[in-house]
């Protein structure tokens, strides 16, 4: 087909430019998950102390039901939120290797050879298809080499695998739906982040025989945990996670034959014809407020989300060490509520530096269309056009991160009839994630700073710290290893104690790279 034609190329092209991170967390990510069973098999030993230690509200809120208590079915379990990021990175890529492609005009060059019309949506697609696929196999020789059944080990696969294609489909369709990268993603992480919300909030209500146990059934999550690997085993669900990604890459295809290239579906929302934008903080706030409304929202739903299960971890057994430990290795010290509270403002910290990294890429977006030169052309210098994004990079976390503390707070005091006490240490517990978060936001302007090609590496910071997260929730990790992440020198907040020295020390690491950044951006060319 002519609409197709060079689309072999083109997946070479994009294996060729992901060579390193393509593995890498396909790699990783099979290693983390393969890693646990063992150590978790060490910490459990037997069904009651994993079923005691699943069976609380918390844990069902961010990992889900526990289908049995079996090793594999625990390890599958405690594995739940690796799925999504697994749907992350591929709807990321997706968008990366299409939306981004058209907004650069890079697609335009492409597309006076002999590449069909279609041709970089297949490419995209069959790459993250085979990659989840590669991933999906590896995790069932994995699972399968920890003697755990094969049936189970590949259901896990495809468990991992049909997530990923699910949310590389979701990617595909926000692409045509914009013609901005950064709205595309934006699109597609909400559709990511209200799946998780309603599997959270359905299998909560479950546990607790409440009203709003079929949420779940919306979630595409759900529908790859229900699979129910080493006991069920749902091949079934795996069928309908297929075919709605045939549907949704079919919608995908449509949608991209009513569009021109590098438009989007939908109308963009034109200006005034006079100007009224007096400075360039002005400017950098009519392209951030909606993403720091949405981002804020979002912020505010977990917050209430977490706040209101917190109580339910008070239910556990409190006099089980081996529970006390793990909760222990999530961050907290001063009880069991506080250890759960300390380990979801870690979680969501690390939220909120994916946030500032992604509004301090905007300077990118800006400087690889061309939108920057014009501004830079009139009095404005360099510095006060970074300075006025870096605005939002800074204080648009602050802003995220307050409103979960607050709804947290809210929801949490109010379940305990403690509001005025619950209040102003979840908001303390909240933004003392700041100092970590600006030092990925300062890594990520140091990069665009002195590299700006490899402005995408950015990224890199937020994934690294939620990956040494995930394994030093539930492994044993050497100090040097949980060192890397900026979050693991935090205070366990609330419930542990505060030194100035680690929140001083990673402010001051901030302030330098940063600035280091902003000379950088100061002395190199700008592309024409």
């Amino acid at each position: 087909m002519k609409s197709l034609a060079g689309t072999g190329g083109l997946i070479r092209l994009i294996l060729r430019r992901d060579r390193i991170i393509l593995p890498l967390w396909i790699v990783l990510l099979v290693a983390i998950s393969v890693s646990y069973v063992k150590e978790y098999g060490d910490l459990f030993p037997t069904p009651d102390s994993r079923i005691k230690y699943a069976s609380n509200a918390g844990f069902i809120t961010l990992y889900g039901e526990l289908s049995g208590p079996s090793l594999g079915e625990f390890v599958t379990w405690r594995l739940g939120f690796v799925p999504v990021m697994v749907g992350l990175i591929s709807l990321l890529t997706v968008i990366r290797h299409t939306r981004v492609e058209e907004e650069t005009g890079r697609r335009e060059l492409l597309g006076a050879t002999v590449i069909g019309r279609h041709a970089q949506l297949a490419a995209a697609l069959i790459t993250v298809f085979g990659a989840n696929l590669t991933l999906g196999v590896l995790l069932a020789l994995g699972m399968h080499s920890q003697d755990l059944p094969l049936a189970g080990s590949v259901a896990i696969g495809i468990v991992y695998a049909g997530t990923g294609w699910f949310f590389a489909a979701v990617g595909a369709v926000a692409a045509q739906l914009t013609a901005s990268a950064g709205t595309a993603r934006g699109i597609a992480i909400g559709v990511l982040g209200g799946a998780y919300v309603l599997r959270a909030a359905g299998d909560t209500s479950a546990h607790t025989d409440g009203p709003l146990a079929w949420l779940s059934y919306l979630s595409p999550i759900a529908w790859a945990q229900r699979i129910h690997p080493y006991a069920e085993n749902r091949w079934w669900l795996g069928a309908l996670m297929l075919v709605a990604t045939i549907a949704l890459t079919t919608t995908a295809v449509v949608l991209a034959t009513r569009r021109d290239i590098g438009a989007g579906l939908l109308p963009d929302k034109l200006g005034p014809a006079d100007g009224t934008l007096g400075s360039p903080l002005a400017l950098a706030w009519r392209l951030h407020r909606g993403l720091l409304a949405a981002w804020t929202v979002g912020f505010a739903l977990l917050g209430l989300l977490f706040g209101g299960v917190a109580k339910g971890v008070g239910d556990m057994m409190k006099d089980d060490p081996t529970i006390q430990e793990m909760f222990q290795r999530m961050g907290g010290s001063a009880g069991l509520i506080d250890s759960f509270l300390a380990g979801v403002m870690t979680l969501v910290g690390l939220i909120a530096s994916a946030y500032a990294v992604q509004a301090t890429l905007r300077l990118r977006v800006e400087e690889s269309s061309g939108r920057a030169e014009p501004v830079l052309a009139t009095a404005t210098s360099r510095w006060q056009w970074a300075a006025s994004h870096l605005v939002f990079s800074l204080l648009g976390p602050a802003v995220a991160l307050l409103a979960a503390g607050v709804a947290e707070g809210l929801a949490y005091g109010v379940a305990i009839g403690d509001v005025g006490g619950q209040l102003p240490r979840l908001i303390g517990a909240a933004l003392a994630q700041l100092p970590a978060v600006w030092v990925l936001a300062a890594i990520a302007i140091a990069i665009f700073g002195f590299f700006p090609q490899a402005s995408m590496i950015s990224w890199a910071g937020p994934a690294v710290c939620i990956l040494i997260g995930l394994v030093s929730a539930g492994v044993a990790t050497a100090g040097w290893i949980r060192n890397i992440s900026p979050f693991t020198h935090l205070p366990s907040l609330p419930g542990g104690t505060v030194s100035a020295g680690p929140l001083i020390t990673l402010l001051a690491i901030a302030v330098v790279v940063g600035f280091a950044g902003l000379v950088g951006l100061r002395r190199r060319d700008l592309p024409a």
